[in-house]
């Protein structure tokens, strides 16, 4: 049964895309770009736009739960598809600790206990997600929704209070690193617009797809374009220098605007931005690991349905949180995967979608996510490794067939009628 309305839709691709982008990436932008950060913003929000619509444009023409792996597979065959659909499917995981970090440090520099609460709000979200995506769509979608008003009304009033308080003295010098630091800051900023891919998976849960995905898309590009401008904006108007060193931007903004303590609703407002995310990739990923798994990509007994796809994808975000890696390098390592994705999307988009305004948009989606993955340097490789594995498995599994058919085949040839040998009821 269809699940999706356009404004569940909308508030699950908000999600996804917004999520903790707003907590941190203003300042790890400014630290690598100083205000020049800001032309790394609008560039990656314009260039955001065709690249969700390309989506959306492949969403409403083919709805599958295998998503981006589904438009590879029609493009370029089931090999292609398996490699996007893995690096899709096992970035969920590494990156839903990084994600949640972002909230606990949030909490934690309200409540304290260090790497401890920074582990229980991890565990709590996953907890939360996995058993909103358990009972499916219809409650996940409708949480997302009030999550996505409540955000995008807190994160208003947060520009609207502290913009008085901008000074236009804080864009110099603008370019402090050079502009070199843009590309730099783009590079951070990616993780921040990835989300796009996320949704696809959900595009056959719509009532009417081929009409309410280009909808729901659309708004959401409208609605991420203008938060993620105006707290970039303001963060740099407002906090000048200071924002390249602060671990909670948008907390800082919200003490300015409203003149007193507000740690402990920034750090609420961390969590549910962050909450959303995670449920936005979850409910993706739950879907995408079960059409894997029927296409035969990854093992059936694994991830074989949406709710054995969503238990992996829990399990796996728990053991990545025990991985000795920096939070800076998981998330490139995360968006290498995804920006992999993309790619290999909006390449199959130019074979699948009429000419016109759509392949265009395509093509120059290509373009920018051709650079993006060269930006992000050598973590990209990470995709490129996952990529192999999947190719690797459909090999294996492609030779375990292969032996199984040669038996069947020889005693098949042993019990055939021998064309040379006489019945024995012939009497010559």
């Amino acid at each position: 049964m269809k699940q999706l309305s356009v404004a569940q839709g909308t508030a699950l691709a908000v999600g996804a895309v917004l999520g903790t982008g707003v907590l941190s990436m203003p300042a790890l932008a400014a630290d690598v770009a100083g205000p020049a950060s800001l032309v790394a913003w609008l560039a990656l929000i314009v260039l955001s736009a065709p690249l969700a619509w390309t989506f959306a444009a492949l969403g409403a023409r083919h709805p599958d739960g295998g998503g981006v792996s589904t438009y590879v597979r029609l493009a370029f065959g089931p090999r292609a598809a398996a490699a996007v659909g893995w690096c899709f499917y096992f970035a969920v995981p590494l990156g839903a600790p990084a994600a949640a970090a972002f909230a606990g440090n949030y909490v934690e520099s309200v409540v304290g206990g260090g790497r401890t609460t920074v582990l229980i709000v991890f565990f709590g979200m996953v907890a939360a997600v996995f058993a909103m995506n358990w009972f499916g769509l219809r409650v996940s979608g409708r949480v997302q929704l009030v999550l996505a008003a409540v955000l995008a009304t807190l994160l208003l009033i947060t520009v609207i209070t502290a913009l008085p308080h901008a000074r236009w003295s804080n864009l110099t010098p603008f370019a402090p690193a050079g502009w070199a630091g843009i590309g730099s800051a783009a590079a951070v900023l990616v993780w921040g617009f990835a989300g796009w891919e996320a949704i696809s998976p959900l595009s056959a849960e719509y009532r009417n797809p081929r009409r309410d995905v280009p909808r729901a898309t659309a708004i959401a590009v409208v609605v991420v374009g203008v938060l993620y401008l105006g707290i970039a904006t303001t963060s740099v108007l407002v906090l000048g220098p200071e924002l390249g060193g602060s671990p909670a931007p948008l907390a800082d903004l919200l003490a300015i605007g409203t003149g007193g303590p507000v740690r402990l609703l920034t750090a609420i407002v961390a969590v549910l931005l962050t909450l959303g995310a995670i449920n936005a990739y979850f409910a993706g990923a739950s879907q995408l690991g079960a059409a894997l798994a029927r296409n035969d990509a990854l093992p059936r007994w694994l991830t074989g349905t949406p709710r054995r796809s969503l238990t992996v994808a829990a399990i796996g975000s728990v053991l990545a949180v025990f991985l000795p890696i920096a939070l800076h390098t998981t998330m490139l390592l995360v968006t290498g995967c995804f920006t992999l994705v993309y790619v290999f999307g909006t390449a199959a988009a130019i074979r699948l979608l009429p000419g016109g305004r759509d392949r265009i948009g395509a093509g120059v989606a290509f373009c920018a996510v051709v650079g993006l993955l060269w930006l992000t340097g050598w973590p990209a490789l990470l995709s490129l490794v996952v990529a192999a594995g999947a190719v690797g498995y459909q090999a294996w599994r492609a030779r375990i067939a292969a032996k199984r058919a040669i038996p069947s085949s020889i005693s098949d040839a042993s019990t055939a009628p021998n064309p040379n040998t006489k019945p024995a009821c012939v009497v010559e």
